[in-house]
């Protein structure tokens, strides 16, 4: 694939600097404009993500070069070849990696993609100090295109002059913008696992404009359009996925409990020949007539009551595992699949399909990159095969019988604990390991696999196909 669309990314020194501030307000301001944007998160988060669909209405995709061959991150570009303006938030700070090197760095996806970048700076309480940041990243890496800088969080006109002209003489990086403090409540609150999401938000639409606002309102839009188009042509390895004929019905969990799913993940089933169904634990009364179940992640901790208060919706999934449903969940999904979930000191029943009890912590319990090798059989994936993925929960397993019934040895990452991950319980997988489709080829096919299997022994397959 040649890739000549303009293009650019969004990075900063560290977390929690503005750059999903920024990139969503370039997102939404430029989409205002008339441009279609196409959004990319690096690395493996779900939250940041469904913000930058929000303010775009396309799909954001995610692009993790540890996760990733090139040629997944190529397809994942060819997908979007309709857009005129590429834009990739990055993840932590600039040069931040899985080692001292920043091995699968922003910097690392920067070139891979032949993007220019744009660094955001937060500002607060410094002035020259911030030429010096901006200098140690054009020089740690000179073949970086560091094209441009925003500062971020300022708080005085005077603040303002004299960080732009520190970095202008140090650097010769030009600063395009100027975002002051915002005043009054944050549009993008955050809580233990990130912004909260966009599902959740109480004025979603009114936090993206403002956060427009705020760019349009202090960034030189023209500038970043121009920065975007000196990108240069340059010709990405493209990996093809061939169609498939699993013609079953496959529902997943998606309301405000529930909302963390690449969307590769959706769409590789889809390609595979499911028929995607979105069903909610919250306020539907039962689970619809399906041929296998995905649950991925969100916050059931925060909405524990409202899941335990709908019985008919638990007793309904457990009866059809009983019955042989193949149910595939990760991290949240593993919290709704246990007996109990207990949250501030209080218990609350849940979905029961598995004897475990989990409870929910103050600090983090895993928290990165999770890499397990699977060593012992399973519906799901052969015994040898190693699973790269994403942990991120502040909730962990402390009782249950099936806490045991693991199926995953942990070589990178926390897992159940004890270097252990993945309880198979007959067609259940429950694990804190979430898997990316592009760079795990094998998870579709086998959850697919249990489901067509599901479908040819019932009377009447949920798959209506005419």
């Amino acid at each position: 694939m040649q890739l000549r669309t303009p293009r650019l990314v969004v990075a900063g020194l560290s977390g929690d600097g503005g750059k999903t501030l920024v990139s969503l307000g370039l997102g939404r301001a430029l989409s205002d404009r008339g441009h279609i944007v196409q959004t990319f998160k690096k690395g493996p988060d779900y939250i940041d993500a469904s913000w930058l669909t929000a303010a775009t209405g396309r799909p954001c995709r995610n692009l993790d070069p540890y996760l990733m061959e090139p040629s997944a991150i190529g397809r994942a570009v060819a997908a979007s070849a309709d857009a005129d303006l590429l834009l990739v938030e990055g993840n932590r700070g600039l040069f931040d990696g899985v080692d001292a090197a920043g091995s699968h760095s922003t910097a690392t996806l920067a070139k891979l993609l032949g993007a220019p970048v744009i660094l955001v700076v937060n500002v607060t309480k410094t002035t020259r100090t911030a030429a010096a940041a901006v200098l140690g990243s054009r020089l740690l890496d000179p073949e970086l295109d560091l094209a441009a800088v925003i500062i971020n969080r300022v708080a005085t006109d005077r603040q303002e002059g004299v960080v732009r002209e520190a970095i202008e003489d140090a650097t010769g990086v030009p600063v395009i913008g100027a975002i002051p403090r915002l005043r009054g409540d944050d549009p993008l609150p955050d809580r233990h696992l990130g912004l909260v999401t966009p599902v959740e938000h109480p004025h979603r639409d009114g936090a993206i404009a403002r956060a427009a606002a705020a760019v349009a309102g202090h960034v030189d839009l023209d500038r970043v359009l121009e920065i975007a188009a000196r990108a240069p042509e340059i010709r990405l390895e493209v990996d093809q996925v061939r169609p498939g004929r699993a013609r079953v019905t496959i529902g997943y969990l998606a309301d405000r409990a529930f909302s963390f799913y690449y969307p590769e993940n959706l769409e590789a089933l889809e390609a595979a020949g499911a028929r995607l169904v979105a069903v909610s634990p919250s306020d539907d009364p039962a689970l619809p007539e399906v041929d296998g179940l995905y649950i991925g992640g969100g916050f059931p901790e925060v909405h524990a009551a409202r899941l335990a208060d709908n019985r008919g919706f638990a007793e309904s999934v457990r009866a059809r595992v009983s019955a042989g449903l193949p149910v595939y969940a990760e991290c949240g999904g593993l919290m709704y699949l246990a007996r109990e979930l207990v949250v501030d000191g209080v218990g609350y029943p849940m979905a029961g399909v598995l004897d475990l009890v989990v409870e929910q912590t103050g600090r983090p319990q895993g928290h990165g990159y999770e890499t397990v090798v699977i060593d012992r059989p399973n519906p799901f994936f052969p015994v040898g095969v190693e699973l790269r993925g994403h942990e991120f929960h502040y909730s962990r397993v402390i009782g249950g019988a099936d806490r045991s019934a693991t199926v995953a040895a942990v070589e990178r990452g926390v897992g159940i604990g004890g270097g252990r991950d993945a309880i198979v319980v007959g067609r259940v997988w429950a694990s804190y390991l979430h898997v990316h489709a592009a760079a795990t080829r094998a998870w579709s096919a086998g959850f697919l696999d249990q489901a067509v299997a599901h479908a040819s022994e019932v009377t009447q397959p949920a798959a209506a196909w005419g």
